[in-house]
């Protein structure tokens, strides 16, 4: 009797480790992504050990399983929703990391929760690797643009970007040795952090916004639509190139409850005027702070996170005044980069003010950030005056 209670105490801890080969149960499961319920069916085939250990042999192993699986159901659907809802690459990556979630929860095994992103990344075509340093998973993608403040390495000609840089937030991860990474066959595809469209979210989950500033002597209200999710995108993205970051988006809701406002408040006004509006909407409608102080590092805000952030700096200026001239006026503008300052210029009919020649078209200055002095269009704050500046971004309208 003792004997078979042994055994029979034995098979019921064998039924209660789904995760151990061959007991997996498969299961439904299903998460929110922004306007939409995101439904999963997990084959166990696909399920993999909840491994205490970590190794290059591990990774490996757990890919032939779960590639031989039935995993085509779930890549179908991600796919297949990228497509119909035009995500681009980083959004894509927010729906990928929601899988992984669902499937393996990062609290309880953060190996695995990045095993699966890597997968379904990687087998979305992008070229994602994975290795191992310090007892550590480290998850890069193949990026072939301007990024500045992620861990990269480089190997065979191109560069790897870290994209679980923030879950080590004090290693040196530039020092990973990157032959030793685990690449998948026909992986082969670029990343980009490029942002150019924000995803539809649910009208319900927008908050009001009350601002206001003065202008010519009258006080103007918005209540502007925000929606927290937008800083959730992009509370891990990267500091990109000024091209990318200035055509960052707003979502609909948010747009719809600005830009109607500040066209209707501009109506009667000619261009100078309207430009000058913008220019001390952006300066004054919000409180500024240094990133050093308010973040501890550079980090450059989209013009949807300047409106609902309670500090900003002359990054975050200079990228909400171009999207509101851009939207409104669509006039060409360049972005004068100084050794500790970025400021606007914008092309009228005829300069105002002293007047900034870039290849060969004449600009005027509109300082979107507060300065000592009390600036006005074609107007440079005296202490930049002798300092040098750099042309990071120069749009023209109707080309990309």
């Amino acid at each position: 009797m003792t004997r078979l209670l042994k055994i029979f105490g034995v098979c019921c801890l064998l039924l209660t480790m789904p995760y151990a080969y061959g007991q997996q149960n498969s299961y439904n499961t299903s998460f929110e992504f922004y306007n939409d319920t995101f439904n999963l069916e997990v084959d166990s085939s696909i399920i993999v050990n909840n491994d205490v250990t970590l190794s290059k042999q591990q990774i490996i192993a757990h890919y032939d399983r779960v590639s031989q699986g039935k995993y085509d159901v779930i890549l179908s659907k991600l796919l297949n929703y990228k497509k119909e809802h035009q995500l681009n690459d980083w959004l894509y990556y927010q729906l990928i990391r929601k899988t992984a979630q669902a499937i393996s929860p990062k609290k309880e095994n953060y190996e695995r929760y990045t095993f699966y992103k890597w997968f379904f990344l990687g087998k979305s075509g992008y070229d994602a690797r994975l290795t191992i340093s310090d007892n550590r998973i480290i998850f890069y993608v193949y990026n072939d643009e301007d990024i500045s403040d992620i861990p990269f390495v480089n190997y065979q000609n191109k560069r790897y970007m870290c994209l679980n840089r923030h879950d080590y937030a004090y290693a040196d991860l530039n020092k990973v040795p990157p032959y030793e990474m685990i690449s998948m066959p026909d992986a082969k595809e670029a990343f980009s952090y490029k942002v150019t469209r924000m995803p539809d979210f649910k009208p319900e989950d927008y908050y009001e916004k009350q601002v206001q500033f003065n202008y010519k002597h009258k006080t103007y209200h918005f209540n502007i639509k925000l929606n927290s999710d937008v800083e959730a995108i992009f509370a891990n993205y990267p500091v990109v190139d000024f091209e990318s970051y200035f055509n960052i988006p707003l979502s609909k809701e948010t747009y719809g409850s600005l830009i109607p406002i500040l066209k209707k408040n501009l109506n009667g006004m000619n261009q100078k005027k309207g430009i000058d509006y913008l220019m001390r909407f952006t300066r004054y409608a919000f409180l500024y702070e240094d990133d050093d102080k308010q973040f501890g590092k550079e980090k450059r805000l989209s013009p949807e996170e300047t409106l609902f952030s309670k500090y900003s700096d002359c990054d975050d200026r200079a990228a909400l005044f171009f999207y509101l001239v851009k939207e409104i006026y669509d006039l060409p503008m360049i972005a004068m980069l100084y050794p500790t300052h970025i400021t606007m210029a914008v092309q009228f009919d005829k300069p105002v003010g002293q007047p900034i020649v870039y290849k060969g078209k004449t600009y005027s200055i509109c300082e979107p950030t507060p300065q000592k002095e009390n600036l006005n269009i074609g107007q440079l704050s005296s202490n930049l005056k002798n300092l040098p500046y750099k042309v990071v971004y120069a749009y023209e309208p109707g080309l990309k």
